[in-house]
């Protein structure tokens, strides 16, 4: 058995020119652009036949001692560069570098059967009045209910369930044990494994006679070109479509409640919370364990700080942070000021208000 198992297949080599007219990045007149690299690597990791990429000035010490054959680098940090390692000088580093890794290493972009199967497999359930078109796979153990639509090139992963009438696009992969219901899937949709879409929003009439189940009539809307992460939750709408707007993407460990929009190209992070019939609207950023209350509209391109929790409408462009989530340029002064505060009155060891009762 092989001491590193590689779960991809070997990367073709490419270029250093290939590399430039792929990214746009530029090199120095006296670079031997035939030569080529065999993979991708971080600074720190990467030998003389890696590419690899260098936008952050905390990496100085790193890119100074990498053994790389080339870096995409910003302009401002070439300079960190070893002589043995050629600077492709790019605007944009990490994307020109999730370029030539996407070129290199193309299975790892889409998901494919886990089975590696082609077809419909033996051992999987497809109602007779579910629709196929050709092309698709579906997996063992999966599901398919009676009048679901799938389109061709779509993947259905190993113990996945798609229920009555459910619809996906075509180029989708619906992943190992994903559980589909009541929603509408567009095209080139990636759920990974355990995602939940379309299941009962949490609603309850309450008093003191106890908490009345408000019917869950609304459905999923999952755009084109939306990905979303392992074990995330969609909850259908109650009396409206619950939205995901074309491009967004969606982190691990997600939840977002029921008749909420989301806009175009948003990127949520791990453990967001989204309370219902807020909207989120388009290319908003919500950091890691971001809550957002219901009711609230946070405005386009805004980006909030990880563990903030919005509690208000956000303005559009705005960049906040905190708990509650004000304007970041207010939540720093408020922080520094407490932190002064703190210094300037702390008492001394002799102090006996420090001494516990």
């Amino acid at each position: 058995m092989s001491d590193q198992i590689a779960f991809f297949d070997p990367p073709p080599a490419l270029s250093l020119r290939q590399i430039i007219e792929l990214t746009g990045a530029a090199a120095s007149s006296d670079v031997n652009l035939d030569d080529v690299v065999h993979s991708v690597a971080p600074l720190d990791r990467a030998g003389p036949t890696d590419l690899s990429f260098l936008e952050n000035s905390k990496y100085g010490d790193q890119a100074r001692a990498t053994q790389a054959r080339a870096c995409l680098v910003a302009e401002k940090f070439a300079a960190n560069l070893p002589p043995l390692t050629t600077a492709l000088i790019s605007k944009d580093p990490y994307r020109s570098l999730a370029l030539v890794a996407g070129v290199m290493y193309p299975k790892a972009m889409r998901p494919s059967s886990i089975f590696g199967a082609q077809g419909v497999s033996p051992g999987s359930f497809v109602h007779p009045q579910a629709r196929l078109e050709a092309g698709v796979v579906v997996d063992p153990g999966a599901v398919i209910g009676a009048g679901a639509e799938i389109g061709k090139g779509t993947v259905i992963a190993a113990n996945a369930v798609i229920g009555p009438n459910v619809r996906i696009g075509r180029d989708c992969y619906i992943g190992p044990a994903a559980k589909i219901v009541h929603s509408l899937i567009g095209n080139r949709v990636l759920l990974h494994g355990g995602v939940a879409l379309g299941h009962d929003g949490f609603g309850f009439a309450m008093s003191a006679k106890g908490h009345l189940k408000v019917p869950q009539i609304g459905r999923v809307v999952i755009q084109d070109d939306v990905e979303i992460g392992a074990n995330s939750c969609v909850d259908r709408g109650s009396n409206r479509d619950t939205i995901i707007g074309e491009g967004t993407k969606i982190d691990n460990l997600v939840q977002i409640g029921h008749n909420v929009t989301i806009g175009r190209h948003c990127v949520l992070a791990s453990m967001v919370g989204v309370s219902g019939s807020t909207v989120v609207e388009d290319f908003v950023v919500l950091g890691g364990q971001v809550g957002v209350t219901g009711h609230v509209r946070v405005g386009a391109g805004s980006q909030i700080a990880g563990s903030s929790d919005i509690m208000t409408d956000v303005p559009r462009g705005s960049r906040w942070g905190g708990t509650p989530a004000r304007p970041i340029k207010q939540w720093f002064r408020e922080i520094a000021t407490l932190k002064n505060i703190v210094k300037k009155g702390k008492p001394s060891a002799e102090d006996p208000s420090e001494t516990l009762a």
